[in-house]
């Protein structure tokens, strides 16, 4: 074997060390740091569902009272024009 082929050689398992260290490095790490800041952008994505429906049913009581608080009004008007 040539000197050549053997610094080529030296190179390529180099080489492959540090592609294994890199693989090693995107399971145990990258993708599980991924993983947790999916999870918590799930958490962060239910509470936003939840305070929006919350936010729904106080935006359609509003609506309600508002309504009731008009009706009530009409009434006292009939009442008033019947006394």
């Amino acid at each position: 074997m040539t000197e050549e082929t053997k610094m080529i050689l030296e190179k390529l398992s180099e080489m492959d060390r540090k592609i294994t260290d890199i693989q090693l490095t995107l399971e145990n790490e990258t993708n599980k740091n991924i993983k947790i800041i999916a999870e918590g952008h799930l958490d962060l994505s239910r509470k936003l569902d939840d305070a929006l429906k919350v936010e729904n049913e106080k935006e359609m009581l509003l609506i309600r009272v508002n309504r009731l608080e008009n009706e009530l009004r009409r009434v006292k008007e009939k009442i008033d024009a019947i006394a």
